[in-house]
């Protein structure tokens, strides 16, 4: 048995997955009343900065660009290979307020244009408004599989973006002991893997 631990509260995966929907659009998250967990990983430069800081201003940090966040560890460990993808090396875990984060999500667009809008000027023109893009990707197995569920990404950029990194951001987490110690364990049926206990999140609740 692993005992690496993490400072948020952890569950066997397939007790989780039992009771997570296997189909449809669902925030999986780390949340309570106040906050919401949402995960990136950096190169050290940057993720061993915002660990002593707590806050993301190192001068590698670049405000100017889009930015990525993920609410769901099993999307962001299949985006970064556990950990091991070169720039991707520090997974943090970051605690945002929950008001924050829900407002993200309702002011997001989406990264393309669907029935939701009259038109694709339409569409267009809100995306040119708006600093946060929305985007449903398959979400991922501990061994990489996609799954029949879609997992939330948002991207955030200019004020928001701001936002994000300094006075919305409650807590910095340091992952990487954690996600190291479950990389081993990381097949989609292993009783011994442990994961952030995650939620459905439905915004406004």
């Amino acid at each position: 048995m692993n005992l690496a631990v993490t400072p948020l509260p952890t569950e066997r995966h397939i007790a989780q997955r039992a009771r997570w929907p296997q189909s449809g659009e669902h925030i999986l998250a780390h949340h309570d009343a106040g906050s919401v967990i949402v995960y990136q990983a950096y190169r050290p430069a940057i993720g061993e900065y915002a660990i002593r800081h707590g806050r993301l201003d190192d001068p590698d940090f670049s405000l100017s660009r889009m930015s990525w966040i993920k609410p769901n560890f099993l999307w962001m460990m299949y985006r970064s290979g556990w950990g091991t993808k070169e720039g991707q090396e520090v997974t943090l875990g970051l605690r945002l307020r929950r008001a924050f984060f829900e407002r993200v999500v309702r002011e997001a667009v989406p990264s393309t244009f669907n029935a939701g809008y009259t038109s694709r000027e339409a569409w267009q023109e809100a995306v040119g408004h708006s600093d946060v893009r929305l985007q449903w990707d398959p979400d991922h197995s501990p061994s990489g599989h996609k799954l029949e569920r879609r997992a939330i990404q948002l991207g955030l950029r200019g004020r928001t973006l701001a936002a994000f990194a300094h006075e919305e951001l409650l807590e910095v987490i340091d992952m990487r002991a954690f996600v190291d110690a479950q990389r081993p364990l990381a097949q989609n049926d292993n009783p011994d893997l442990q994961l952030p206990v995650e939620h459905p999140l439905v915004i406004g609740t």
